[in-house]
């Protein structure tokens, strides 16, 4: 029996709260547990990558070594990046986002990337990997881009859906042939706003134009998804089929 990839996740984060009643001030590193499932659905093993740093640090364990054991990663959803990652300013005191989590994030993409092993990003993921290239983003695409469609609605949560379509020609359009046009969750409030380099823009929000899907040109496997595929209901015909995206990710293993 071949061996199944091992698939890192990356960490979310929440910091010590002193009004939290569980784990009063101390710090959480998670993973939800949907993009789990969503990994092992097609086989692979997936593995939480805590941040060993932090001022409980122990040991000399690196971010390096489980880039070493491990086959690919996929960078989690979660909280806002932090404007000073792209050498901007926050624009209003609430989305000022995750500092901690955004250096520990792009330091593990990088020790990925460096080795060439397969990185995929969802919605904030994909976010990190604009940003950890040279990007930047709109820190609110309400406030920032003109006649925008509505990106998040914290009642709906993840039952709030939009269009994209796909760029002809793209990796991603092959993968979704004959289906030009898609239905996909929208739970973001922040966007690419300057591309990174040697990346392409493989699906926008045909209302806006906000990208929705990207991928490097470089010699891995490096792509991104605005949206979450792990929360698609993948009996539900009327929402994108996440499974061709994560197959053709982990064949990406198999293949390095």
């Amino acid at each position: 029996m071949a061996r199944r990839p091992h698939v890192g996740i990356s960490a979310c984060f929440f910091h010590p709260d002193a009004q939290r009643p569980v784990f009063t001030g101390k710090t959480l590193q998670y993973v939800e547990q949907s993009i789990v499932h969503w990994v092992q659905s097609a086989g692979a093993i997936a593995f939480l990558i805590p941040s060993p740093d932090g001022p409980t640090r122990r040991g000399d364990v690196t971010l390096a070594e489980y880039a070493d054991v491990l086959d690919a990663l996929v960078l989690e959803g979660g909280s806002d990046m932090w404007p000073g990652s792209y050498r901007e300013s926050p624009l209003r005191p609430e989305w000022t986002g995750d500092r901690v989590r955004d250096e520990y994030e792009i330091a593990l993409t990088r020790e990925f990337v460096a080795r060439g092993k397969p990185v995929l990003g969802v919605c904030r993921g994909l976010q990190v990997l604009n940003v950890a290239f040279g990007g930047t983003l709109y820190q609110d695409i309400a406030t920032q881009v003109p006649r925008a469609l509505k990106h998040r609605d914290a009642a709906l949560y993840d039952r709030n859906f939009h269009a994209i379509e796909f760029v002809a020609g793209t990796r991603l359009a092959q993968l979704y042939r004959g289906t030009p046009r898609a239905t996909v969750n929208s739970v973001h409030h922040q966007a690419i706003k300057d591309l990174a380099a040697d990346f392409t823009v493989e699906a926008r929000c045909p209302d806006d134009g906000i990208v929705e899907a990207f991928r490097w040109n470089g010699p891995s496997y490096v792509a991104g998804v605005q949206w979450h595929p792990e929360f698609h209901d993948w009996k539900d015909p009327a929402v994108l089929d996440g499974d061709p995206l994560l197959r053709d990710f982990l064949a990406a293993t198999r293949a390095g």
